[in-house]
């Protein structure tokens, strides 16, 4: 059986090679910033100034229909005072206006904790070397399946590592669109039968925000697990 062994011991260390690829890729490439986001999604940046003319138009004919309201053009429906009505239309022209920087504004306020999490001193994660701990702690059982178990088990802790990968790669992208679409969003709190939309926005970008760093968090905390693991695979 020397050759099935040796034969599964190179698949294993080509998959947990790639596994080493995709995650210092990924880890390396996403951030608060959005710039892969830009680089990979050209059509963002224009779009976004297509959105920005929407949302504009969007708060005009929002406050434009409420003073139809209150000159009882439009009968029937429940009017707002015109005075608050002219601040808050001034308002939200003035957010939707300047929404690029609200935007970026709080996504620097993630950044410290993103960065902080990114840069903390762990044991570097080595899924290579996975092969040796596990072929250390099994090595005591004379049988040929022992390198089958032991890529087995490198396949399911790689393929654990990846959903996390690919879920932070997710969370990247949801951000992205929200910070994208800010114009429109901002321009439905421009009256009080659309506000519900802006603040389910607000909330939905905290949101996101936050999980973007409890992601981060999550794949630092794994891959501290798999530092610790390879360092003292026998340890109690």
């Amino acid at each position: 059986m020397g050759i099935l062994d040796n034969i599964v011991q190179w698949l294993a260390e080509q998959f947990t090679a790639g596994m080493d690829l995709i995650s210092t890729s990924v880890l390396d490439a996403l951030g608060t910033d959005l710039t892969l986001f830009a680089r990979y999604f050209p059509g963002a940046e224009t779009m976004y100034t297509v959105f920005m003319a929407m949302g504009i138009a969007l708060v005009i004919l929002g406050v434009a229909f409420q003073l139809l309201r209150n000159f009882g053009i439009i009968a029937g429906l429940k009017a707002e005072e015109p005075t608050k009505l002219a601040f808050r239309g001034g308002l939200f022209l003035f957010l939707v206006w300047n929404s690029g920087a609200i935007t970026r504004i709080a996504l620097r306020l993630v950044t410290p904790a993103y960065q902080w999490i990114l840069d903390t001193e762990l044991e570097e994660i080595q899924f290579a070397s996975f092969l040796e701990v596990f072929g250390t702690a099994l090595g005591a059982v004379s049988s040929p399946t022992v390198s089958v178990v032991v890529l087995v088990l490198a396949v399911v802790l790689a393929w654990n590592y990846l959903k996390l990968l690919v879920e932070a790669a997710e969370r990247y992208i949801v951000v992205g669109v929200l910070v994208y679409t800010a114009p429109l969003a901002i321009a439905c709190g421009s009256t009080e039968s659309t506000a519900n939309v802006f603040n389910s926005w607000c909330r939905m970008l905290a949101g996101q925000l936050l999980l973007l760093i409890l992601n981060a968090w999550c794949l630092r905390l794994f891959a501290g697990m798999v530092g610790i693991l390879m360092a003292s695979p026998m340890s109690p």
